[in-house]
């Protein structure tokens, strides 16, 4: 993801009644739901939401599929969790000290001193199943 594609998507969500559709398709998952349904839910006029759904589709955050007469709107997760990544790629760069509620994936860079008297998270988990299995 890049940045022009973040501050898209951004945009699209900084609003109260986007930001509600899009949980509102996040909590329905790859199913999906119908405008007629979503309307209900969130209480709003047909040609507003339909608004709604067109900045989030062009932001890219949601897909659109036709089922027989049925049009079923649903969360892009890919486009999402790529949103996420994007927000947090650079998590603790700058500090050398990740921190794990930030990015839990990030290997963060140790002096020598510290990585001899401090494992990382992952290798004491190593060394702790060679123990149990030996």
């Amino acid at each position: 993801m890049d940045s022009s594609t973040t501050i898209r998507a951004l945009a699209a969500l900084a609003q109260d009644t986007r930001l509600a559709l899009f949980r509102l398709l996040v909590e329905q998952g790859p199913a999906g739901l119908t405008p007629g349904h979503i309307a209900d839910v969130l209480d709003v006029p047909p040609a507003t939401l339909s608004f709604h759904l067109k900045e989030l589709a062009n932001a890219g955050l949601i897909r659109a599929r036709q089922e027989s007469r049925f049009i079923y709107y649903s969360a892009d997760f890919a486009a999402m969790n790529g949103l996420v990544a994007y927000l947090t790629k650079n998590c603790c760069r700058a500090s050398g000290v990740c921190e794990p509620a930030c990015a839990p994936d990030c290997v963060p860079q140790q002096s020598a001193r510290r990585a001899a008297t401090r494992p990382t998270a992952r290798a004491a988990r190593a060394i702790h199943a060679k123990r149990r299995a030996a």
